[in-house]
């Protein structure tokens, strides 16, 4: 799996989405941003705790 995005990146990319009003369901992520969905599975272990992550800090 190629991952492109620094752990850091992952956050602030999902911050700016919810900033932006994209869906942030995992099916609209993974097909909207698909490098986003497999960086941020690489780094966290599912797609609810990146979402958590980013809102916590």
């Amino acid at each position: 799996m190629e991952v492109n995005m620094s752990p850091e990146e992952v956050i602030l990319e999902i911050k700016q989405l919810s900033v932006n009003g994209e869906n942030l369901s995992k099916k609209s992520v993974k097909k909207a941003y698909p490098q986003l969905m497999r960086s941020a599975l690489h780094y966290y272990p599912d797609w609810d705790s990146a979402i958590e992550k980013s809102i916590t800090g």
